[in-house]
């Protein structure tokens, strides 16, 4: 997926802030096809994120110990995407980037 270059430089930092506060761009740029991609990828990290903590707190020893493992890969999964969207790239995170909840323009 290509953005016009105009676009990325415009929404640059609103893409930033996609993987702080996903529903930004939602507000401030839903014409951006950037900023649009990257809010899906923000919304979908929480997801992953929310689902990890919930199913791997229920499991005894085991997921408490995996839990602090999962917490790390998802900030580190947001922070590939903040440092894609500060360079106005449009790349898919590793693992989750193939997944769309939010269609862009």
């Amino acid at each position: 997926m290509t953005a016009d270059p105009a676009d990325v430089n415009a929404n640059k930092w609103i893409g930033v802030l996609a993987y702080i506060i996903f529903f930004i761009p939602l507000l401030a740029a839903k014409d951006s096809r950037f900023a649009m991609y990257h809010a899906n990828q923000g919304l979908v990290l929480l997801i992953l994120s929310i689902a990890c903590n919930i199913v791997l707190g229920m499991i005894p020893v085991i997921g408490w110990i995996l839990l602090p493992l999962a917490n790390l890969a998802t900030l580190v999964l947001a922070i590939i995407g903040i440092i894609q969207a500060a360079n106005g790239q449009i790349k898919p995170l590793p693992i989750i980037g193939s997944i769309t909840i939010i269609k862009t323009p």
